[in-house]
């Protein structure tokens, strides 16, 4: 395996349904810029909440992919 190189960026998905969706759906989004995606990490979980109610879900996720920048 050759050497690689590896830039990591942090992303909050959110979703109306679940953690699991808000943290699909910021992954589903970098795929659509990013190439070669490696590895989503959930760092943090939270709630937004209006008048005592959960409103959405927030994951803020750590994607990894492989760097292809100039020398």
């Amino acid at each position: 395996m050759a050497d690689s190189v590896y830039k990591i960026i942090e992303l909050v998905g959110t979703s109306t349904e679940s953690w699991e969706k808000a943290a699909a759906n910021a992954v589903a989004r970098a795929s659509q810029s990013l190439r070669e995606l490696r590895i989503a990490e959930v760092s943090e979980l939270d709630m937004q909440l209006e008048d005592g109610k959960v409103v959405a879900y927030r994951a803020k996720v750590k994607v990894s992919f492989k760097y292809e920048g100039g020398s």
